[in-house]
C-alpha cells in the first residue's frame, strides 16, 4: 500500500527538503502496516504506557533505534532545526514538521529510548551549557551515540525539587557529589544524566546548581525499581563521591533552579502531547471497537462516556496545536504545558476506568481473547502518570499561580 503524499505548503526551499526527505525514507524503510479498519485485530493487543519489555529485547530494539538514528542524522535528518555549529541544519520548524509527518508514513524504529536525551537533556545544554558540554554531547544525543536521562527526583522529596538533598561541594576543578535520585526513567542504558545537586544551604531556589553527569563515571550506581505491571522501566540512582568537571556545570553555580526550569517545561511539553490524542490508545476508534466487542455500544452510558473522551481528547490537541504555534514563533514552553501534562493524566484516568467498565473481569483473566487481558498493563500503568514529569498537585500549583494569578496561601 503506498502511502498518502504529504501535503506541503507552496514553498519551494521546502518542497524541494520534501522530496529530499521521501527519497531517503523510501530507500531505508518500507511503508507502515495500515491499521486495522475497525480498530481491532491486525497485530499485537498489547496495550502499555511505559515500554518495559524484557531484557534481551529491550536490548535488541535499542540497537535498531540507534542504528536508524545515526543513519537518519548522518543523511541531515537527525536535527533539523538545530544549530549548524553543533550538528544541527538551522532549518525552520516547519521541515522538522514535514520530516515528522513522512517519518510516522513509514515503518521505522521507535525512538522511545532517545525521547529524554533528545527533547529534555539535549535543549538544556543547548540553553545553559558550556561549549564544552555543547560540543562533546548536542551532536552525539541526536545522533544516538549516546542516551540521556533526567536525575532531579528524590526519595525524600518527591516533586518538590527546591527541597533536593543530593550535594555537590567544590573539589579542585569540580565537583563532588553524593545523594540519590529516584524514578529515573531509562538510567540503566543512559550514558548521560542531567542532575540537580544542593550545593549551598540557603536561600531556597538558590542553592541548587545543575550538572551533566557520565552514568559510567566511578561512584554511580543504578538499581532497577520493579513496577506493579511487572516489568522495570524505571530506577533508583546511588551517587557516591563522584566526580564532575567543573566545565560540565549547567549555568552558574546555584542558579540551578532555571536551568531546572528549562528541562520541566520541555518535559512537560513532551509528556502533555499525549493529551492530544496521538497514541493508539487514545483513538475514539479503538474505543467504539471495543465497546462493539463486548456488546454494550448500544448503552447509553458507554455511548456518553465516548462522546466526552472524543470531546476531551480534542480539545487537548487544539491546546497543543496552540503550544507548537507558540513554538513555532521562537517562544519556550511555558506554564500553559502544565495543562497539557494535567490533560493527559485525567484523559487517561478517564480512559482506564471505561475500559475498566466495559471489559469487566476479562480485564484481569487472560483467557487468550485479543485485546482484553492486553488492556491490564495499561490500567496498571496509568497513576504513574500522575506522578511522572511533576505532580498533578505540582501542576495545579503552576497554573494556579503563574496562569491564573493567584495569590500563594501564606501559611504554605
Amino acid at each position: 500500500m503506498t502511502p498518502t503524499p504529504v501535503k506541503i505548503v507552496t514553498d519551494p526551499d521546502l518542497g524541494a527538503f520534501t522530496a529530499e526527505a521521501e527519497a531517503f525514507l523510501s530507500a531505508h524503510a518500507g511503508p507502515r502496516p495500515p491499521a486495522s479498519e475497525n480498530g481491532r485485530g491486525g497485530g499485537s493487543d498489547r496495550v502499555w504506557l511505559f515500554a518495559e519489555p524484557p531484557p534481551e529485547e529491550e536490548q535488541a530494539l535499542l540497537e535498531a533505534a540507534r542504528d536508524w538514528r545515526r543513519a537518519v542524522f548522518d543523511a541531515g535528518f537527525g536535527w533539523i532545526t538545530g544549530p549548524p555549529e553543533y550538528g544541527g541544519r538551522g532549518l525552520p520548524l516547519p521541515y522538522e514538521r514535514a520530516w515528522q509527518q513522512l517519518e510516522r508514513r513509514h515503518d521505522t524504529p521507535g525512538r522511545g529510548p532517545f525521547n529524554i536525551g533528545v527533547g529534555m537533556v539535549a535543549p538544556t545544554i543547548l540553553a545553559h551549557g558550556s561549549e564544552t558540554a555543547k560540543a562533546r554531547y548536542l551532536a552525539a544525543l541526536h545522533r544516538g551515540d549516546l542516551i540521556g536521562c533526567q536525575l532531579f527526583s528524590e526519595p525524600g522529596v518527591g516533586s518538590d525539587l527546591a527541597s533536593v538533598a543530593t550535594t555537590a561541594v567544590a573539589d579542585g576543578e569540580g565537583w563532588r557529589v553524593n545523594g540519590q535520585k529516584v524514578w529515573t526513567s531509562g538510567a540503566h542504558y543512559s550514558d548521560i544524566g542531567l542532575l540537580l545537586t544542593r550545593t549551598a544551604t540557603g536561600p531556597r531556589h538558590g542553592n541548587l546548581s545543575a550538572f551533566v553527569v557520565d552514568m559510567h563515571a566511578s561512584g554511580v550506581e543504578v538499581r532497577p525499581l520493579r513496577q506493579m505491571t511487572g516489568d522495570a522501566a524505571f530506577n533508583e540512582v546511588f551517587l557516591t563521591e563522584v566526580w564532575i568537571p567543573d566545565d560540565h556545570r549547567l549555568g552558574a553555580v546555584h542558579d540551578g533552579w532555571r536551568v531546572a526550569l528549562t528541562t520541566l517545561m520541555n518535559e512537560r511539553a513532551a509528556v502533555g502531547a499525549g493529551g492530544a490524542g496521538g497514541a493508539g490508545v487514545l483513538s475514539t476508534k479503538r474505543l467504539v471497537a471495543l465497546a462493539r466487542h463486548c456488546g454494550v455500544a448500544d448503552d447509553p452510558i458507554i455511548r456518553q462516556t465516548i462522546a466526552d473522551l472524543h470531546t476531551r481528547l480534542s480539545v487537548a490537541r487544539y491546546s497543543r496545536l496552540r503550544a507548537e504555534a507558540r513554538r513555532r514563533a521562537g517562544q519556550p514552553p511555558g506554564p500553559e504545558m502544565s495543562t497539557a501534562k494535567l490533560a493527559l493524566t485525567e484523559n487517561l484516568a478517564r480512559l482506564s476506568a471505561f475500559v475498566t467498565a466495559v471489559l469487566g473481569p476479562r480485564l484481569i483473566a487472560d483467557t487468550g481473547e485479543w485485546g482484553t487481558y492486553a488492556w491490564a498493563e495499561f490500567v496498571l500503568g496509568v497513576p504513574g502518570l500522575r506522578l511522572g514529569g511533576g505532580t498533578d498537585e505540582i501542576q495545579r500549583n503552576i497554573v494556579a499561580e503563574r496562569v491564573l494569578g493567584l495569590p500563594r496561601d501564606p501559611a504554605s
